[in-house]
């Protein structure tokens, strides 16, 4: 494993990141690796953003909505 040394953080950088880890049951170092872990390991495209971009290039689509016919139903509280 390697070893990062950030150094100048901010104090209130620092007691949030403290909270932080309190609320999650870990050191601070340990919360500072959970967040770079995630952070990290995210992938490069949301797959929403991804689809939208692909559907947009080919021109969009245009769906259908059939008008409704049954009415709502009741709500029983």
């Amino acid at each position: 494993m390697a070893t990062l040394t950030i150094r100048k953080v901010d104090e209130g950088t620092h007691a949030r990141l403290r909270d932080r880890a309190r609320r999650h049951g870990r050191s601070t170092e340990a919360e500072v690796r959970a967040i770079l872990d995630a952070e990290v390991n995210r992938p490069g495209t949301n797959i929403l953003v991804a689809l939208h971009q692909a559907v947009g290039a080919a021109g969009g689509v245009e769906l259908d909505i059939p008008a409704r016919k049954d009415r709502p139903r009741a709500v029983d509280l």
